[in-house]
């Protein structure tokens, strides 16, 4: 079927990802390692997602927590969805508590947001239409993300039914492209916490 477009690579990309976490799970207390590496610095260059997102947006913060400020600064390419303060704000609690033994549930919840490659807003809209109104997209935590259409705009909504709207689309980068939403979408186990998001649909 043509909703799984965008599920391809998923499983190789994901590793990746794993692997580019915990690469620096130790060492990590005298002070955060350099987001890109030299090898990342030279195929992605040097305006990439990682550098590119406020450094002090809670995003940031939890990616850096969980390791992914790594990943997101390699040479990807990436598609990452980036949830406004408010709604990471929103997220149960303990979701982004940034002590090790939660690292795991952080990086299930981020990588959530991630899909692999980059894809734009108009080839999201472009894979809705063909798939007749629902389009699935493969994240690299190894969920799914149903995307619609509603009023013009691009809805994400994530297997417990939580949606949320592109606000803001392709913000492009060296090693792939962000969009801005309004909500968070976690994966269905994440780590064994209770699924949540901004928005909730019916």
């Amino acid at each position: 079927m043509r909703t799984q477009a965008f599920a391809l690579g998923a499983a190789v990309a994901a590793m990746l990802a794993v692997g580019a976490c915990n690469n620096k799970d130790d060492g990590n207390k005298a002070g955060p390692p350099e987001a890109q590496t030299k090898k990342a610095q030279k195929v992605a260059g040097t305006k990439t997602i990682a550098v590119g997102l406020a450094g002090n947006s809670r995003f940031m913060a939890a990616a850096k927590a969980a390791g992914l400020d790594q990943t997101l600064a390699g040479p990807g390419p990436y598609t990452v969805f980036v949830p406004d303060d408010n709604a990471l704000n929103a997220a149960p609690a303990g979701t982004f508590d940034p002590k090790p033994e939660n690292r795991a549930q952080m990086t299930g919840v981020l990588t959530n947001l991630i899909l692999p490659g980059t894809v734009l807003v108009a080839d999201i809209d472009k894979a809705i239409d063909n798939a007749k109104g629902k389009a699935v997209l493969a994240t690299m935590g190894g969920s799914t993300l149903t995307a619609t259409k509603d009023g013009g705009k691009t809805v994400l909504t994530d297997s417990a039914g939580h949606k949320t709207t592109i606000t803001a689309g392709d913000e492009q980068y060296t090693n792939g492209v962000v969009h801005h939403v309004d909500g968070l979408l976690m994966p269905s186990k994440p780590g064994g916490g209770p699924a949540a998001g901004q928005k909730r649909g019916k």
